[in-house]
């Protein structure tokens, strides 16, 4: 498992183990390509985000900051491992996904949140991120109540969501088939959030390695 495009491209990321099931590389690079036009800048969150792979893909093509939401310790051990490989580290203190442009360096930052992503989503407040990816387990009702969460408060401009191709979902949204698994993103009408001017980097950040606590 690698970071396909971005300043990590094949970069190498710590993969779980069998019970983890992580978006595999042609899902990532085609959910990821569609968003292309809103990845500068961006503050994301990964819901049941696993070893991370979307959002640090996401974050290799050009977003400022990303939080993960996972609460298992297979995944969490993954996740960290890559959060560290990468270099990344936690904003400033203080600092809110709506503090866009105030309290983040220009280098990425993350925050790791070891919660369940049902009740972390639905605590949501309005415009929180620009972007959220959810990856629940296929067949779960979980998916289906992220989505619903999201439809009551927008809590991301964009929401994407991977599932099993049969899994029917509400209309409304941008859906991408393969062969056994679709990406619908919901939100893609909005309008495009203006870019704040980030530089481009140039690697990982100044931060130690260690990975963020977990809140």
């Amino acid at each position: 498992m690698r970071i396909i495009e971005g300043i990590w491209k094949d970069t190498d990321l710590v993969s779980p183990g069998r019970r983890v099931r992580p978006t595999a590389e042609p899902v990532r690079d085609a959910w990821l390509t569609l968003l292309a036009d809103r990845l500068d800048g961006a503050v994301v969150v990964d819901l049941f985000a696993g070893t991370g792979a979307l959002a640090l893909e996401a974050l290799s093509r050009g977003a400022a900051h990303a939080d993960f939401v996972e609460n298992g310790a297979e995944a969490l051990h993954s996740l960290k491992a890559n959060v560290a490989k990468l270099r990344l580290r936690q904003p400033e203190r203080g600092w809110q996904p709506t503090a866009r442009g105030g309290g983040a360096s220009r280098w990425s930052t993350v925050r790791v949140f070891k919660r369940d992503a049902i009740p972390f989503a639905e605590a949501l407040e309005k415009g929180i991120y620009d972007i959220a990816f959810a990856d629940a387990p296929y067949g779960s009702a979980k998916l289906d109540r992220i989505v619903a969460a999201w439809h009551a408060v927008r809590f991301a401009t964009v929401l994407g969501v991977e599932h099993g191709i049969d899994h029917e979902l509400p209309p409304g949204g941008r859906r991408l088939d393969f062969e056994d698994t679709a990406v619908t993103v919901y939100g893609l009408g909005g309008k495009k959030r203006r870019s704040r001017g980030r530089k481009r980097r140039g690697g990982g950040g100044s931060g130690s390695g260690a990975s963020p606590a977990a809140s």
